[in-house]
């Protein structure tokens, strides 16, 4: 499928690829944008044009959310686009980062920065910064969809999930008043009945025990209580911020008495470890904030349960993915047809960082950033194809360029894995300029009934 613009730049219906290349060879029709693949009509307006009704559903997701757009015509439903928009998840961690950063520089004698403690409040409806972020990228697609395409109206998946329900389907009642902590005043008092006031690495008893996460906040650990352990300080130095698996395949290579005591509790930790409930809060928390920000884009918004959903996508026969969850969203009449043949990939990427300065993992400068972002004509995620003529990396390359003001660059694919290295500036042509998201393209998944 071709997005298709007026004269003016509106949006009008979509085209096949087939009818793009027609109106682009008969000099009908201009490029107007290379990724994702957008025409723009000269000799046409979207007031002498017939437009079909088009919606756009969406599937909201903790790492992807899924986007389907559908257009209704003779009783039945047709899918002519699949996304997915793949959210960025280190947010939590750049801040984390500059938090510390900060907070190490008070205690050096540097410029002096007076620490914010109680001088501001959060506002009604405030969001964490990395569930504000994933909304904020969302929106950011659904304005990009509205530019190429006359849509009507967007029905989005609200789902609620009761998280101890999650952990124990046979819950009701006054149950859901006692969660793992009850009958305990502190979470330490809880943790040392547990693990029987001993270290649940190694096993000691009588050593000083501190509180220690199984999955290391650094690795995306949380604080749950399930998470947490007691251990002594020598333990906890030799793991460092590694995962247990990891950690249990440098164990089993050492003949220590310790280090063989540590191998056989790791597995037994890992077994009482439950699963993290971070994408559950984040869609409880995020489902009624994502509707009111739709709401102000102007068009008709509703919204389906997740069990309307199941209930569609079983009735087509169609697999579990985020896309087709998209295209089953909401209410579907008649049939559902998919026209659509691939999977745009949408990777939130950001738009790089003010920061100028390079910090070591302490804390201390070790380089700082050229003041200029632009070298050579070209910018950090620009979309580029490169000829190179002779080499190790001989032939043609498309992908996102890394710059450096050598003149010399690296490309990358869709997923961030270098395919050329030290390409000069000099075989590199640009394609399209980077807008925050690296663009990837796959075939869409068959549905069993075909």
């Amino acid at each position: 499928m071709v997005f298709v613009l007026d004269a003016r730049k509106r949006p009008l219906m979509p085209c096949s690829e087939k009818r793009a290349r027609k109106l682009l060879a008969q000099g009908r029709a201009v490029v107007h944008r290379v990724v994702p693949f957008v025409i723009r009509l000269k000799d046409r307006r979207a007031e002498n044009s017939d437009l079909q009704a088009v919606k756009l559903k969406i599937d909201p997701g903790y790492e992807a959310t899924g986007i389907s757009v559908v257009r209704v015509a003779e009783g039945k439903e047709v899918a002519v686009f699949f996304a997915e928009l793949h959210h960025r998840m280190d947010i939590r961690e750049r801040l984390e980062a500059r938090r510390a950063r900060r907070r190490s520089r008070r205690s050096r004698k540097t410029r002096y920065r007076a620490p914010r403690l109680d001088n501001r409040r959060r506002p009604e409806g405030w969001l964490p910064p990395s569930a504000k972020a994933r909304i904020q990228q969302l929106l950011s697609m659904v304005e990009k969809l509205r530019r190429w395409l006359p849509v009507a109206e967007i029905v989005v998946e609200s789902v609620k999930f009761d998280t101890q329900k999650l952990q124990n389907p046979e819950i009701s009642g006054i149950e859901y008043q006692r969660g793992e902590l009850f009958g305990y005043r502190r979470v330490r008092e809880y943790l040392l009945e547990k693990w029987g006031r001993r270290c649940a690495w190694c096993g000691r008893e009588g050593v000083p025990l501190e509180v220690n996460r199984v999955v290391p906040r650094s690795r995306g650990g949380t604080d749950r209580a399930s998470n947490l352990v007691l251990s002594c300080r020598e333990c906890a130095e030799a793991r460092g911020n590694r995962l247990p698996q990891e950690w249990l395949e440098e164990l089993k290579g050492s003949g220590r008495d310790t280090d063989k005591r540590r191998a056989e509790n790791i597995p037994k930790i890992l077994a009482r470890l439950k699963e993290p409930l971070k994408g559950a809060a984040f869609m409880n928390a995020s489902r009624y904030f994502l509707v009111r920000k739709l709401e102000e884009l102007g068009l008709p918004v509703f919204t389906a349960p997740a069990a309307l959903t199941d209930r569609n996508r079983a009735r087509f026969g169609l697999p579990k993915t985020h896309y087709f969850d998209a295209c089953c969203a909401g209410e579907v009449r008649g049939e559902l047809e998919i026209a659509a043949e691939y999977v745009l990939h949408f990777r939130a990427t950001g738009r790089g960082t003010r920061q100028m300065c390079i910090p070591d993992r302490h804390g201390f400068p070790r380089g700082h950033r050229s003041r200029h972002k632009l070298h050579c004509g070209f910018m950090t995620g620009d979309l580029v194809a490169a000829e190179v003529p002779r080499g190790k990396y001989a032939g043609r390359h498309v992908g996102f360029v890394a710059v450096r003001a050598s003149g010399y660059f690296d490309i990358k694919d869709f997923r961030g894995k270098r395919v050329a290295q030290g390409i000069s500036h000099k075989h590199c042509r640009l394609v399209q300029r980077y807008d925050g998201y690296s663009y990837g393209k796959e075939v869409a998944a068959h549905s069993s009934s075909q």
